[in-house]
């Protein structure tokens, strides 16, 4: 990847953010992304609507072009991330999603109740972003990651407008 780019990883999690839990999908989204040449900064909040809203928003003013969220893409009452942050975008990108789960599915059945959601916030002022959901198991993140890695450098210049490859 041409560059450094910023992103920011949020966990979204009761647990986690209680202290009752340890992070762990998170830690696996930071490692893996900066071994994809990508600054990380990583946040962790309640699954709470207003304390979602409020990282995503102060991750895109940090200047992040990739946002990550591990948790609360599942079905429980208080998953509500993929909800959340699908207010916010312009658009959705689903083959990313679709994929994601095809590949989870190869080894845990579980994750065809997952709602992993790919897409881009367009801020009225600043650059667009892209955004993804992913499980909050370390699994689901290999697999998220294993899916958008390898395009996220295409992904930035797409959104920057660069010609199609």
């Amino acid at each position: 990847m041409n560059g450094r780019l910023l992103a920011t990883v949020i966990t979204v999690s009761d647990e986690v953010a209680s202290g009752s839990d340890s992070d762990r999908g998170g830690p696996v989204a930071k490692e893996l992304l900066t071994e994809l040449g990508l600054d990380v900064v990583r946040q962790v909040v309640s699954d709470d609507e207003a304390q979602l809203e409020g990282a995503l928003q102060a991750a895109i003013a940090s200047g992040a072009r990739i946002v990550m969220t591990c948790g609360g893409t599942g079905i429980g009452p208080r998953d509500r991330t993929s909800d959340v942050v699908a207010r916010h975008l312009a658009f959705e990108i689903p083959g990313i999603a679709e994929e994601i789960r095809r590949q989870g599915l190869e080894h845990s059945a579980p994750a065809l109740v997952s709602r992993e959601i790919a897409g881009v916030i367009a801020p009225e002022s600043g650059r667009r972003v892209f955004v993804l959901c992913a499980p909050g198991s370390r699994g689901g993140v290999r697999d998220a990651i294993g899916v958008v890695g390898p395009m996220l450098g295409y992904i930035v210049e797409q959104l920057d407008g660069k010609g199609h490859a």
